[in-house]
């Protein structure tokens, strides 16, 4: 487990504490393609239909999006002559809602990272192409040039920085899940968790963090109960039996949970967020590209088109992930410190 909050950490993090439910068995073969969850063709209806086959986690909207030709005209050579955007995701083997994961027809990639990526390649005027693989693997495929760019929840680390190239589109937080019925928010202040009883993943980022708040708490004569469950059913149950007063954990996949808990008897709520790297910096998910391969710059443009005419809060709110916005997309911003990732 690295020390920051990465897609390891999100993979950690639901495995043990989050509910993803109805996640498919039939993800293609370790770096095999994969249908990208899609009713219309970009280039010829001008539109992009996001959050299908969602299992209830995203509401379904179709966006205008065409070709801006400034920005394509910026695409490296061989990328615009091909006519696709191959798009790396490392989902495999089980996916993890809402970020990318088998649709509810068991068969086709989903997500919001598959959607946004889909947005971008309409952008600029390419076909979507999705290739799913293992985490691993994923950036053997950026190396190997058999993926153009990674949109898959990946942190900007200034490690990556040595081989890859970014353009930010996603902050990159945690959140605390409490009861809906709950009046407890979190407002960033460490100090705000005294008397609370908080569960989190053994061994995560998160876990980190809460440590330290608590560490700082009791050296103030002030307590803070952390506490750890096997596995998510452990978790929720003691969340809606009152054991526990909040969870912590990445806020992609809180959100997500939300989403399925609305319509039971004890419907769940996030209560703020914080960043994943941290209180001094606010950790980026960025599109991941080879280093030099020319194509931060106008994936980053093609973003920002997206944020000035709306599509991209339109993709947020589609994903209940509105708390994640970025005002830009910023090419190579900085990232998680070597000494911290």
């Amino acid at each position: 487990m690295s020390t920051h909050f990465t897609r390891r950490t999100l993979v950690r993090g639901i495995t043990a504490a989050t509910a993803v439910a109805t996640l498919a068995t039939g993800l293609a073969a370790c770096g095999g393609d994969s249908d990208a969850a899609t009713k219309t063709d970009n280039a010829a209806t001008g539109s992009v239909t996001i959050g299908q086959l969602s299992n209830g986690a995203a509401t379904e909207t179709t966006l205008k999006v065409s070709e801006v030709k400034s920005i394509s005209a910026e695409l490296p050579e061989a990328v615009r002559k091909s006519g696709k955007l191959v798009i790396g995701h490392g989902a495999l083997p089980s996916g993890s809602a809402p970020l990318d994961y088998v649709g509810d027809d068991q068969k086709t990639l989903t997500g919001s990272e598959t959607d946004i990526g889909r947005l971008v390649a309409a952008v600029l005027g390419l076909k979507p192409e999705s290739k799913n693989f293992t985490w691993e693997n994923l950036f053997v495929g950026i190396d190997s040039g058999k993926v153009d760019v990674a949109f898959s929840n990946v942190t900007d680390t200034e490690e990556r920085k040595r081989k890859y190239e970014f353009a930010s589109y996603r902050q990159d937080n945690l959140a605390f899940e409490v009861l809906k019925s709950s009046d407890w928010k979190f407002d960033g202040n460490y100090e705000n968790l005294a008397g609370k009883t908080v569960e989190v993943g053994s061994g995560t980022n998160q876990e980190r963090i809460l440590l330290e708040w608590q560490k700082k708490l009791q050296s103030e004569g002030k307590k803070l109960t952390v506490k750890h469950y096997p596995d998510s059913n452990g978790v929720y149950l003691a969340l809606s039996s009152g054991k526990i007063d909040a969870h912590f954990g990445p806020n992609p996949t809180i959100a997500y949970h939300i989403t399925q808990t609305a319509k039971t008897s004890k419907p769940t709520a996030n209560a703020g967020t914080f960043s994943g790297a941290g209180a001094s910096l606010q950790g980026l998910i960025a599109a991941t590209s080879k280093k030099d391969s020319g194509l931060a710059k106008p994936i980053a443009d093609a973003i920002n088109y997206l944020i000035e005419n709306g599509q991209y809060a339109k993709w947020l709110a589609a994903w209940n992930l509105s708390n994640e916005a970025v005002a830009k997309s910023e090419v190579n911003p900085p990232g998680l410190p070597l000494d911290n990732s």
